[in-house]
């Protein structure tokens, strides 16, 4: 476990928080988060983050599959319990990844998140948060009726993944009722946005064509997609996300809430947002691929109940993010012809 040196008076005066899945994207991103609001923050993952230095003020290399690990991550910096528990970790990714590591994500995910409610529940944290998603609902079809919490029941996701986080979900409140905990569960739509993983077969869809669009060479080309094009879906920039979870973890809200920018378009149109930012002439070429539900629309009245709104339309927060990841893949061609 590193230690940032400070001012141990000033610590036991700020709140305490502990960020599970640190190193990774969303993780990473709300550890900063939690510092611009003055937080002592202690960071936890298997791995460190790959693309920017931690801002944690404490941050251990921890395997969360296993229970002694996650009872070390919540030992309490300054003999009290920490005020928050965010329970991001996952092994997790894009479309590809779901459908080719059933079994990973099954067990892997599972033994993290049994674990980590019960140490927190052990230690008496008094609030969780738990990171869902919107994988656990049926496919939809085109034009549907938004989809309330709620209505993820009678159940029947779409994939494994899904299927993973409701049982998770279910944990969690039993854990909460139990033990007392104010526990709160975001269901997430698809999230991007800069320093997430870009290449490698994890890579979320916006990410990925940001990738493939960003290595055509000049102004013109083509790039291959997965499935028709027509897989309907809305795109969460992170800073929305995060500024999502901190509201509903400071609120009385129970039980999931979705979260998510209510802009739906198609793979296809995606495509279209990258290029135009990219200003490139792009042509699709549709191929045989996961692309996982047709469709996806979700109400988000409940976490509107904070006050939270997206604030970055999908082309905005496309120009924050290609210009990060095109400078990855100039990074990386520079590398390879070293």
């Amino acid at each position: 476990m590193r230690n940032k040196s400070g001012n141990e008076e000033r610590r036991s005066a700020m709140k305490t928080a502990l960020v599970c899945g640190a190193g990774g994207f969303i993780g990473g991103h709300l550890v900063e988060f939690l510092k611009g609001r003055d937080y002592w923050v202690r960071g936890a993952d298997i791995k460190e983050h790959e693309f920017r230095d931690p801002s944690a003020d404490d941050f251990a290399l921890l395997d969360l599959r296993e229970l002694s690990d996650c009872r070390q991550a919540l030992a309490p910096p300054d003999g009290k319990p920490f005020d928050e528990v965010y329970q991001l970790a996952a092994d997790m990714g894009g479309m590809g990844f779901i459908h080719a590591a059933e079994t990973e994500i099954m067990r892997h995910n599972v033994l993290i998140n049994i674990n980590m409610i019960h140490a927190a529940a052990e230690a008496k944290c008094p609030r969780y948060f738990y990171s869902s998603s919107v994988c656990i609902y049926r496919d939809m079809k085109p034009g549907e009726p938004e989809m309330t919490e709620d209505e993820a029941y009678p159940a029947l996701p779409h994939n494994e993944y899904g299927w993973e986080k409701l049982y998770s979900e279910r944990v969690v409140g039993a854990y909460g009722r139990r033990h007392g905990l104010k526990t709160r569960i975001a269901r997430f739509q698809n999230c991007y946005g800069p320093y997430g993983t870009w290449t490698g077969g994890r890579e979320k869809a916006p990410a990925a064509m940001c990738r493939k669009v960003a290595e055509v060479d000049g102004d013109e080309g083509e790039i291959d997609v997965w499935g028709n094009g027509t897989a309907i879906r809305s795109y969460t920039y992170v800073d929305d996300m995060v500024d999502g979870i901190y509201r509903l973890m400071q609120s009385d809200l129970e039980g999931p809430a979705n979260i998510g920018n209510p802009e739906y378009v198609s793979v296809d149109e995606l495509v279209e947002v990258v290029a135009g930012t990219a200003g490139k002439a792009i042509h699709i070429k549709h191929i045989d691929g996961p692309v996982g539900v047709l469709s996806r629309n979700f109400s988000n009245d409940k976490i509107y109940q904070t006050g939270w709104r997206a604030q970055f339309p999908l082309v905005e927060g496309i120009k924050r993010t290609y210009p990060w990841i095109e400078e990855q893949v100039r990074a990386a061609k520079t590398a390879k012809s070293v």
